[in-house]
């Protein structure tokens, strides 16, 4: 190759067959100097790369990984074409570099820079739309528009036939979340491999929609062309852990072991994901001791195993075999003693995390937020939030809601409203929590208020946000607003009333003293009333002590709804007791007793200078943060 580069110094002219050939040589092999060489004895003969030669000097300075130069020879062009773009293109997508990518398809459609080619001039093809679409996907555009843009230049360009070009826009939609232009697009294309079942899988899998990826992973099993990969499974395996279905990973995982495939990393820990959220935690443990390689993920997804289904003390030995937990494992264990009520252990792993040099993320804070309330620590939670300030992490939306509901629970509403103040991109999530951190505190009418801004900033709610919206009605009983809401829900908003929507309304109802338009209310319900429900009409009929009523809702609905549910037993007995029926009241709650149903002690927390003190009927427990 030397010898050949050295030759072009003899030649007359350039030839530029033989300089392209000899391009092509030193970027397969990744000759890096060679390739320069022979670009600046182009420079030297006062050549200037036309679109051939630019083309094979841009792929060659992509293959050593030297973009800098690759964009220097696409500048340097006089006449772009696609072909000079394309190899750009493809070389900002090949090292990731998507904004790139989309930056330079941009250009193609510049009318203010003279260095560009007019559209005339520049036509772009499959290629140039499959590096577009796949760079789209993978910053993650929030619309869809310009995916259909691009599908509607795809149809009237003749490029709907592509096989690449169709798995490029299968992909998108699908990370767009609109699976159901996915899968009509996915459905119409002509030709399908594995790409194109691999993106539609993996877009039902990532998208939630687990049952229509397992029904399409087995029509996949059905064909003779295209078989289902490493890929395939990994995606089929997710929505098996995600919705619970042991038997059906099972199968996929048998698949996987039938068929010779090459189980990675990421496979492995997809499929002892299956067992470990399935319940089947033997043995989950059992293939994760077999394992040679583990990573964070494995030990998290053990863990987390472990903890959804209530073993904390054996999440936390898993936790504490790892030398150097990374920080998602910090954030699973974390999580994990949350979920199971262990508050106050959250304090001291927390205190044990930041003594080890971890810096907790807006995962980690997020997390552990909840517990604070649960403690009664409104310093702690201020510690929290001053470290999210320092660290730039108050703007993240999962610390922004949890900040929101934590000083809310603690009766700091001001600091709730500051925090709310402060956030600039307010989601429907974060206007649901101020929202309902007024309606929980009974201030109907900035909770309402609220709510008239949130519309007012075009923000869409949903159907948790008429839930808080109700229930501050429901605390002011606000019938006539509570009625005009809960009839806006279908027709304005298209959402179908749901159980705590009906459970509003017949608290409001009650609480206005209109109990027998409650139970009308309850009866001409198009659904079947849950328990729920009936519980908000019983704690009306024992406010107003309208025993006849409660006796109703008792013996005709909720003994039977919620036979172990102690709340409704005594609430009966009270109001036996408080008319002088003793006899009844005994009967009530010699049945609660036959149920098996038992009264938890509760228990008190007082800070002290040395941290909080526990106090309950069997035991006091100190801690601190």
């Amino acid at each position: 190759m030397e010898r050949a580069v050295s030759l072009t110094r003899q030649w007359p002219r350039v030839q530029y067959t033989l300089y392209g050939r000899l391009i092509q040589r030193c970027s397969d092999r990744g000759l890096s100097r060679q390739a320069k060489q022979l670009h600046a004895r182009l420079i030297l003969c006062s050549t200037t790369a036309d679109n051939f030669l630019a083309s094979k000097l841009i792929a060659a300075y992509s293959k050593t990984h030297q973009l800098s130069y690759a964009r220097q020879v696409f500048d340097q062009i006089p006449r772009k074409n696609i072909f000079a773009y394309n190899a750009l293109l493809i070389a900002y997508s090949a090292h990731k570099h998507h904004s790139e990518v989309l930056k330079l398809f941009g250009s193609l459609f510049s009318r203010w820079d003279d260095d560009y080619c007019d559209l005339a001039d520049v036509k772009p093809d499959s290629f140039t739309l499959s590096c577009v679409l796949k760079a789209m996907a993978e910053v993650a555009l929030d619309e869809v528009l310009p995916a259909r843009m691009i599908h509607c230049y795809v149809i009237k360009g003749g490029l709907d036939s592509d096989v690449f070009v169709g798995n490029g826009l299968v992909t998108y939609y699908s990370r767009c979340g609109d699976v159901v232009s996915a899968r009509a697009l996915f459905d119409e294309m002509p030709v399908r491999d594995s790409v194109s079942w691999n993106s539609m899988i993996s877009g039902y899998s990532q998208g939630g929609f687990y049952e229509e990826c397992k029904d399409l992973y087995k029509r996949m099993l059905d064909l003779e062309d295209v078989r289902p990969d490493a890929l395939t499974a990994l995606s089929a395996l997710q929505a098996c852990a995600q919705s619970a279905d042991l038997v059906f990973g099972m199968t996929a995982h048998q698949y996987v072991i039938d068929n010779g495939i090459e189980m990675d990393l990421s496979l492995c820990n997809s499929i002892v994901g299956v067992y470990a959220k399935c319940g089947s935690l033997d043995y989950a443990k059992e293939l994760f001791e077999e394992m040679g390689e583990k990573d964070e993920i494995t030990y998290g997804t053990m863990i987390s195993g472990y903890m959804v289904h209530g073993f904390v003390d054996e999440a936390m030995e898993m936790f504490r075999q790892q030398r150097n937990p990374k920080l998602s494992s910090w954030n699973a264990v974390l999580s994990g003693v949350v979920q199971n009520n262990r508050h106050d252990k959250v304090l001291d792993l927390f205190r044990e995390m930041l003594v080890l040099g971890y810096k907790p993320n807006s995962m980690t804070l997020s997390s552990i937020l909840p517990a604070i309330p649960v403690v009664s620590h409104l310093k702690g939670g201020k510690e929290i939030h001053a470290y999210a300030i320092k660290n730039n992490l108050d703007r993240n939306i999962y610390v922004v809601t949890a900040l929101i509901d934590t000083y809310a629970k603690l009766g700091y509403l001001s600091g709730a409203q500051g925090v709310f103040n402060l956030t600039k991109d307010r989601n429907v999530i974060v206007w649901t929590t101020i929202i309902s951190a007024y309606a929980n505190h009974g201030d109907a009418n900035v909770a309402l208020s609220l709510f008239d801004e949130m519309l007012f900033s075009k923000t869409k709610p949903d159907a948790i946000t008429f839930t808080a919206v109700l229930s501050a009605c429901a605390h002011a009983g606000l019938v006539d607003k509570a009625y005009a809401i809960f009839d806006s829900l279908l027709p304005t908003y298209r959402i179908q009333p749901l159980d705590n929507h009906y459970t509003c309304v017949v608290a409001c109802l009650c609480r206005a003293g209109k109990l027998l338009e409650a139970e009308k209310f309850i009866k001409e319900m198009p659904v079947e009333p849950s328990a729920q429900v009936w519980g908000a009409l019983l704690s009306g009929a024992s406010e107003f002590g309208l025993i006849q009523l409660a006796e109703f809702v008792c013996y005709n609905h909720l003994f039977e709804l919620e036979p172990e549910n102690p709340t409704n037993y005594i609430v009966m007995a009270n109001l036996y007791s408080q008319a002088g029926r003793w006899e009844e009241a005994e009967n009530v709650r010699a049945l609660l007793v036959k149920r098996g149903s038992k009264k938890v002690a509760g228990s008190s927390r007082v800070e002290t200078s040395g941290g909080f003190t526990k106090t309950g009927s069997l035991r006091t427990h100190e801690y601190s943060l």
